[in-house]
């Protein structure tokens, strides 16, 4: 976590330094729209945060109107990876809710720097808003309710169960369908990249920062403090189409 913030940081502070090389570009070609799909990193989510789509049309010579669509795993910040005693199997310690984050998002991104065909980069300056829909899953764990045997039960974690009776988690998605639905809102802003070196193609990534807000604390780990605001440092990388 702490090398992807410094990282982050790094973006933002290399960001000063480009203006001369950037400024300096001659003969920028135009596009209309573009669509971009991509690959998340965050401070709030594991090794892979999430997905995004992003589609973009042109307001004017310099900005952009974006419409955005985000799905995320947001963890607590307090998960601790754990191995089975018995199986040797990880879980979560203490986890009893895994929360998905299904945002949509309207924004704008303005365009600092262009880019000449074949070469340079293009930055632009994002912002975006929108509603977000807190998916609160239930997180099923395997255990044994006779550690000297091999009947084993699936539910979801809860306090009365022995961290040593478990055995690992659940089947995937299990228990997706017993959902609980929680609004909220975000906001985001950071910095894009693109470095795409052919003109129907863009590719790149995006830094920046995020804030998710919900209508109330969102319970994962019952034994820790809950959260209803989840604020991340994020990197993207994308992939897509312009014209």
């Amino acid at each position: 976590m702490n090398a992807l913030t410094s990282g982050i940081c790094t973006v933002f502070c290399l960001a000063l330094g480009l203006t001369g090389a950037f400024g300096q570009t001659q003969d920028s070609y135009e596009y209309q729209t573009e669509f971009v799909w991509g690959i998340n990193k965050n401070t709030s989510g594991g090794l892979i945060g999430g997905f995004i789509l992003k589609g973009a049309r042109k307001r004017s010579d310099r900005l952009l109107e974006t419409f955005g669509l985000e799905i995320m795993n947001v963890k607590h910040p307090q998960e601790l990876r754990t191995n089975s005693y018995y199986t040797g199997n990880f879980f979560i310690f203490g986890k009893s809710n895994y929360l998905y984050a299904l945002r949509l998002q309207y924004g704008r991104d303005l365009i600092l720097f262009k880019k000449a065909p074949h070469q340079g980069v293009e930055v632009k300056a994002v912002a975006a808003l929108g509603p977000s829909l807190g998916i609160v899953a239930p997180y099923y764990v395997e255990y044994s309710l006779d550690n000297s045997s091999f009947i084993t039960l699936r539910s979801q974690y809860n306090l009365n169960i022995p961290v040593d009776a478990i055995w690992g988690t659940g089947r995937l998605f299990e228990g997706l369908g017993e959902s609980r639905l929680v609004p909220g809102a975000n906001l985001k802003a950071g910095l894009n990249f693109e470095m795409g070196d052919i003109k129907s193609s863009v590719a790149g990534f995006e830094a920046g920062f995020l804030i998710d807000a919900y209508t109330r604390k969102i319970e994962m780990i019952p034994r820790a403090k809950q959260y209803s605001v989840y604020p991340t440092l994020y990197i993207t990388i994308f992939y897509g189409t312009r014209k």
